[in-house]
């Protein structure tokens, strides 16, 4: 059995794709998915059993070997979130931009609490 990943599935519609390594990509329909499962993860590696179909090929059977690549959590409730965005609006407004305009930069100290915190809603808004 050829051992691929998912490159896409769409549950809504009920397939996707899964690489086929050398050749062309194998189409997986839900009819094939094994019980309890109702959705594959991209990067999330399978073994499968194909044929040829009218389209290309078709998976028949599916195992699947991992969970694949998790979702990231997000460490604050949208609440938090939105009230940490505008607390780092507020810093960014009475103290960097200031010192910007006066032609100086701001401390190290502030300079990387600032940062810090800026990459903190970075990693939130893109988990």
């Amino acid at each position: 059995m050829p051992t691929g990943k998912v490159k896409w599935y769409d549950a809504d519609r009920g397939y996707g794709f899964v690489s086929n390594p050398g050749s062309e990509d194998v189409y997986v329909g839900s009819q094939v998915l094994p019980d309890g499962v109702s959705e594959l993860v991209p990067g999330q590696r399978l073994e499968y059993d194909f044929a040829a179909g009218r389209r290309g090929p078709q998976a028949l059977r599916i195992s699947i070997l991992d969970e694949g690549p998790r979702k990231a959590q997000h460490k604050f409730a949208a609440a938090k979130l939105q009230s940490l965005v505008q607390d780092t609006i507020t810093v960014l407004d009475s103290r960097v931009l200031p010192a910007l305009e006066a032609g100086r930069r701001p401390d190290r100290k502030e300079s990387r609490q600032v940062a810090e915190i800026l990459r903190t809603i970075a990693r939130e808004l893109d988990a």
